[in-house]
């Protein structure tokens, strides 16, 4: 299998129309041959992700869509994403690695010190929240399993805040 294959497992479970994350954002599936999926990515997508950032056969996180029959683990990622974060530092502590990222203050009001947030679609828990930044820690199974640990500082990322919070402000909004 190439870099730019969709593992045969996964492959074989993907439809024509079924809806995907790819590094955490919502696309319809609109063509399958083998291990390659093909999607259209619509220019607000480019403007709002980091997508259009990717080098051919970069390794991306790829998710099949929750179903009813699907174990609910983590928070509600909807792959709508909110913005882009800029990878700042990777600190190694202990077995984890601890990972900072900046952030538009626009989307640091919704992130929260144990709070969640998706990195790239991938449900995490905020370490550290500043007006600025926000830190994750990334436990071995995650590291390895995901294409975090390709990340080089400066690198951006994409990021969906969560919804919850953002529903909250919209309810207090004064008209």
């Amino acid at each position: 299998m190439s870099q730019n294959e969709v593992p045969s497992d996964l492959a074989k479970q993907i439809t024509t129309s079924l809806s995907i994350a790819i590094d955490g954002v919502c696309l319809t599936v609109k063509k399958k041959n083998n291990c390659a999926i093909y999607v259209d990515i619509i220019p607000e997508t480019l403007k709002k992700t980091a997508l259009g950032k990717l080098e051919p056969k970069a390794l991306v996180n790829l998710e099949l869509p929750v179903t009813t029959k699907t174990f609910f683990s983590g928070h509600l990622v909807q792959g709508h994403i909110d913005g882009v974060a800029r990878l700042k530092s990777v600190i190694k502590e202990g077995n984890s690695y601890i990972l900072k990222f900046l952030i538009p203050h626009t989307l640091s009001k919704y992130v929260v010190k144990k709070g969640s947030i998706a990195v790239n679609g991938i449900s995490l828990t905020v370490i550290e929240a500043g007006k600025n930044y926000f830190t994750i820690g990334i436990i071995p199974y995650t590291w390895d399993n995901t294409m975090l640990h390709t990340l080089n500082l400066g690198d951006f990322v994409n990021i969906e805040v969560d919804i919850l919070a953002k529903y909250l402000e919209k309810l207090y909004e004064k008209d």
